[in-house]
């Protein structure tokens, strides 16, 4: 792993009151960056911004209120980011549901698909200008291996037909491999790139909703990874001097990883670009 300092850098990183983007902010605080923690939930979000201010030393360590369930609280966070920050150096797409009980957001689109990659969406296509401003700048969207066994169901985004949530889990972070793969196709030569990354099985608060998945996470223990371990690879896509010039890949253990077939499709990567600008009203050309 690089030594790379951060010091001078703004870290924006989504869902980093828990688990592996909890991690994340802690590696890259101890870099020197400021770290601004984008959480629902605001006091615990605090608690960790204090845990981590007191372990790097680092005072840089600032939480901001965001709910990707939300395209009006999404919209409120980016403004609120862009009266006060003057850069943005690297985001990390990291918040995430994990097969959650069927539910929609308050814009009514169903939760995994809706937080998972249209809040994300909609958050990077808020704050572009600004990532684009301080360039050499780099996001990173935390996918995963589910997204090898997912589908994109075009005439059924919301699931409102029919709802499995491991399926549902699985179409969002195919959509988010497809969104990296399109937006580095976008900003090539811009000095951003893009990339994402499968942190690996890491047992972390994302299993609350399936008594399934925590069972297995119990009877594999041997082969999970901490949040810590799970954090690597966002760190490494972070600060790796190597993947300067590096965008649109996957990674998995810090090297390059499998993308299914589907996640390489270009058509289907355009499409949903189209049909995400839709369903949030917005044009990103």
């Amino acid at each position: 792993m690089s030594s790379a300092r951060l010091d001078g850098k703004t870290v924006l990183i989504t869902g980093a009151n828990t688990g592996i983007g909890k991690e994340t902010a802690r590696a890259l605080a101890a870099r020197g960056a400021r770290v601004i923690i984008a959480c629902r939930d605001v006091l615990k979000g605090e608690a960790v911004a204090t845990e981590i201010r007191s372990d790097t030393g680092n005072q840089q360590v600032v939480v901001r209120r965001l709910d990707l369930a939300d395209t009006q609280a999404i919209r409120h966070f980016a403004k609120d980011i862009l009266k006060d920050e003057k850069h943005i150096h690297i985001l990390i797409n990291n918040a995430g549901v994990m097969m959650c009980p069927y539910s929609k957001t308050t814009d009514g689109f169903e939760m995994q698909f809706g937080v998972n990659h249209l809040g994300h969406f909609l958050l990077t296509h808020l704050l572009i200008d600004l990532i684009k401003q301080s360039v050499p700048s780099r996001i990173i969207i935390v996918s995963s291996l589910a997204h090898v066994v997912g589908r994109i169901k075009f005439d059924d985004l919301q699931s409102e037909r029919s709802y499995d949530g491991g399926l549902a889990y699985c179409q969002s972070k195919l959509a988010n491999i497809l969104f990296t793969r399109e937006l580095a196709k976008r900003l090539q030569g811009l000095w951003v790139t893009v990339n994402s990354v499968h942190p690996g099985s890491v047992k972390s608060e994302l299993v609350r909703h399936s008594s399934m998945m925590a069972i297995l996470f119990w009877l594999f223990s041997m082969f999970i990874k901490t949040p810590k371990e799970g954090a690597q690879t966002s760190v490494y896509c972070a600060v790796a001097e190597e993947l300067e010039s590096v965008s649109g890949k996957h990674f998995s253990d810090c090297s390059p990883a499998f993308v299914a077939p589907q996640g390489r499709n270009e058509e289907t990567a355009k499409r949903l670009w189209d049909v995400s600008c839709e369903l949030l009203g917005i044009k990103w050309e």
